[in-house]
């Protein structure tokens, strides 16, 4: 996890102390995997990373596996059943139904009933091993035998090191087929709900195997972002070519604007635009020196992007500016209730904004 560490100042104030309390507990990564998330008094104040909608219903992940499920726009929280007790990183919902989160040890969990109950569906190890037999699968017929050698042999490090993988970011198109990414440039793909899963490393340009923080949609296109500007894109989801990197620093969040504009955000507060069908990105006017932890497209088309401050700011075609003040507090996830309200999850637990709120942002 050394490598991790140093990447940037986001992970660093994100993901880290969550993958800390839960990786470093004595009983090690394997009893963790094993270890039912604990139910937790006041659970909406402990530290959450995402949220998704699964319908109408709110669905917050965070900290040792901790679930929580709202039905009334999220003025109240209940604690779901989760099979392991890692930090959770990331969660999407395709209907009201069916969902996935991933976190760290490799953990990727689906759940077929609105989130109330959730299944182990892979984790580091058996990532590693998907990773280590597909690149000896491929080794034979590799139009660059050196580098698909070294793929074999970083992939048995990777087993080597047991589970201690962190997924950082997942997409769904649909119940059957999604994609999975993190640390690493881990990459796994299922077409399947999630009953088999491949490793797919092979199949995305990224010999340094740089952390992989995003992965979105952009119509029938599927990008990438990570550190180092890390970007890529893929016609359709299967082979991934690195674009030109319009910055060199760590590139957090995607998201799709309604008129089919990609919006990128990344470190001490570079933000980008990538209209749709071009190949290099455009900036954004700087708004604040603080890196972007998520962004989320709301309901009337535009592009939310949060900060680590609480910082909102709201893009439209020809506009991006600050949608309300800083709410002083950092921010790692976003996402609009069903009644128009922003849920927002982060060190500090789970809170939401009125309608009127959203309804103001210009």
């Amino acid at each position: 996890m050394n490598r991790l560490r140093q990447v940037s100042g986001l992970l660093l104030a994100l993901a880290l102390p969550i993958a800390a309390p839960c990786l470093a507990d004595a009983k090690g990564v394997g009893d963790v995997l094993e270890s039912p998330a604990m139910q937790v008094p006041n659970a909406e104040r402990a530290v959450f990373t995402d949220l998704a909608r699964a319908g109408d219903r709110l669905v917050a992940v965070g900290e040792r596996g901790l679930v929580l499920l709202s039905d009334d726009n999220g003025q109240h929280w209940r604690q779901a059943q989760v099979p392991v007790s890692v930090g959770l990183t990331a969660v999407q919902f395709v209907d009201a139904s069916h969902g996935w989160a991933v976190g760290h040890a490799g953990v990727v969990l689906a759940t077929t009933d609105g989130g109330e109950n959730w299944a182990l569906q892979l984790d580091g190890r058996r990532a590693a091993q998907l990773e280590l037999d597909a690149a000896r699968h491929e080794l034979p017929a590799a139009a660059d035998a050196e580098a698909a050698e070294t793929r074999v042999q970083t992939a048995e490090r990777l087993v080597e090191e047991g589970a201690d993988k962190p997924l950082l970011a997942l997409a769904f198109s649909d119940a059957e087929r999604g994609l999975v990414v993190g640390a690493y440039g881990l990459a796994l793909r299922t077409e399947d709900g999630g009953t088999t899963w491949r490793s797919v490393m092979g199949a995305i340009d990224n010999p340094m195997g740089l952390h992989l923080y995003a992965v979105a949609r952009q119509g029938v296109a599927w990008f990438l972002a990570g550190e180092q500007g890390y970007l890529a894109r893929s016609p359709d989801g299967q082979q991934f070519q690195q674009l030109e990197s319009p910055y060199a620093g760590t590139l957090f969040t995607l998201a799709s604007r309604a008129d089919g504009a990609l919006l990128i955000g990344g470190l001490k507060g570079h933000a980008f635009l990538l209209a749709k069908d071009a190949d290099s990105a455009e900036a954004l006017p700087m708004m604040a020196p603080l890196s972007f932890s998520d962004a989320i497209c709301l309901d009337d088309g535009r592009v939310l992007l949060a900060n680590q401050a609480g910082g909102l700011f709201a893009s439209t075609s020809g506009h991006f500016a600050p949608a309300t003040k800083p709410l002083g507090k950092p921010v790692s996830g976003i996402i609009q209730a069903a009644d128009g309200s922003l849920v927002l999850a982060g060190f500090t637990g789970l809170s939401r904004l009125p309608q009127s709120a959203v309804s103001a942002l210009e």
